[in-house]
């Protein structure tokens, strides 16, 4: 075999590899689910989101059983800080996909920031009853009993059943900081 024959069979791979990954990424945009305290992954400029949801917008308008569009679009409301049109997107895809954990638990995130609580944490404790091991509505829930109710025990009591199954990522050493300080609170503080 030459060794243009070569380049040229590495060049093909290459760029099939390139390809496949484009295709799949930009077909399925659907972003890691993001915790509550998370900066928003793959953030793009306002002009991206707001074209983003035009379209997304247009899609479902005419195909209002597009799962990934109404994720896509709860995703850019998300994103931008529309909770409440999150919140209905959400519901949209979850009526289509009702035992999505992803979905579930960003619909629950938005719930929060709207300080609907007891939704949120309903949404979480769903998550929770479909996959107990279901990482991010088993962090949510904690962050609203403790940052939201003010029941640190609680938080506690989740945060430990999220270590069982996570010890080691950037999530759980925020989570071991986060119990830390909660034992080194006076218990006139503590509720």
């Amino acid at each position: 075999m030459s060794k243009e024959n070569v380049l040229t069979i590495v060049v093909a791979l290459i760029v099939g590899l390139l390809g496949g990954y484009l295709i799949f990424n930009i077909a399925g945009q659907n972003k890691e689910p993001q915790v509550a305290m998370s900066v928003p992954q793959g953030a793009g400029s306002p002009t991206d989101y707001q074209r983003r949801i035009v379209e997304a917008e247009k899609i479902v308008a005419q195909d209002p059983k597009n799962l990934q569009a109404w994720i896509q679009l709860g995703n850019d409301y998300f994103d931008t800080d529309q909770a409440q049109k999150a919140v209905n997107a959400y519901g949209k895809a979850l009526e289509l996909d009702p035992n999505n954990l992803n979905v579930m638990t960003d619909q629950g995130i938005m719930y929060r920031k709207i300080g609907w609580y007891d939704k949120a944490i309903a949404n979480f404790e769903k998550a929770q009853s479909i996959d107990p091991k279901h990482l991010q509505s088993l962090y949510n829930l904690g962050v609203v009993y403790l940052q939201d109710l003010k029941q640190p025990e609680k938080a506690k009591e989740i945060w430990t059943k999220y270590l069982q199954f996570d010890s080691t990522s950037p999530t759980a050493q925020q989570i071991k900081n986060d119990m830390a300080g909660l034992n080194q609170m006076p218990t006139s503080f503590k509720k």
